[in-house]
Formats: C-alpha cells, sequence, structure tokens
C-alpha cells in the first residue's frame, strides 16, 4: 500500500493545498494530511478549527484521512508506515528550501521516505496561507483562494 503524508500547519487550508491534495488522492492509495504542531509558530486558528476546515474541504475523497502531530515529521511517517512525504511547490524558492529538508528527511530515515513533489496548479500558485491570513487580518474578500469550508 502506497501511503503519503501531506504534513504542515494548514492555518488556513487554500485552493493551493486543495490543488495538491486532489491531484495526489489518485497517486496514492493513502494520503494522510498531517497539521503538524510548531511550537514557535502562533496560529490565526485553533487547531479543531484547522482539522474541521480541512475534514469538511476533504470529505469527497475515500482515501485522504486527517490527523495531526507533534514532533519531526519523519517520525510520524515511521509511525504510519508511510513510504512518502507529499509537498506542493509554488516557485523555484519553494524548492530550495523544500530540497534540504526532504535530503535530511531522507537521511535521518535511513533511505526509507522519499518526498513527492507536485507543482502547484499555475492558477493557484500565488496563494499562500500566510497571504490569506493577512487578508483574513484586514477583513478582506479571502473567499477566493480557500476552499468553502473555510469561513471565519
Amino acid at each position: 500500500m502506497k501511503i503519503a503524508v501531506f504534513p504542515g500547519s494548514f492555518d488556513p487550508i487554500t485552493l493551493g493545498h486543495y490543488d495538491i491534495i486532489e491531484r495526489a488522492s489518485g497517486l496514492f492509495d493513502k494520503l494522510i494530511i498531517a497539521i503538524g504542531h510548531n511550537s514557535q509558530k502562533k496560529y490565526m486558528f485553533p487547531l479543531e478549527k484547522r482539522m474541521e476546515f480541512i475534514l469538511d474541504s476533504v470529505k469527497k475523497f475515500d482515501n485522504v484521512e486527517v490527523d495531526s502531530f507533534e514532533g519531526l515529521t519523519v517520525d510520524y511517517c515511521m509511525e504510519k508506515n508511510a513510504q512518502f512525504i507529499l509537498r506542493g511547490l509554488r516557485n523555484p524558492a519553494d524548492f530550495e528550501f523544500e530540497k534540504a529538508i526532504a535530503h535530511t528527511n531522507r537521511t535521518i530515515a535511513h533511505k526509507k521516505l522519499e518526498t513527492v513533489f507536485l507543482l502547484t496548479s499555475s492558477g493557484k500558485s500565488f496563494i499562500s496561507s500566510s497571504i490569506v491570513r493577512e487578508i483574513i487580518g484586514h477583513g478582506g474578500n479571502y473567499r477566493l483562494l480557500v476552499p468553502d469550508a473555510v469561513r471565519v
């Protein structure tokens, strides 16, 4: 069984994330959307709300699960018997950042874990959670950038 973990903070889930999830759901037997907890990060939405947004957004996909974790992504993947980490790339800067993490994860996992990159569709490559949070924080119209489930 091909199991992939798509880790992130998803604060909130965006149409860019959804694009990656939708396309990856056909590539893997199971796709786990894993909301990681970073103690250094201040979140706009509590974990429960982020989980609710994602669960509502992905309910049509039979092979997609939503979970949360603390600690290293590699350890979580091993616990879930995942062979793949899924990451979305919006631009060359994302690639450079993600490449170093992918090499580190593969080394730590003793080459039992591969990172799979999907390019975000061109019409969604400008969307980021930080931009969405900024728009929400200023009372702007964020609804064109997130799945329908994200309503604040």
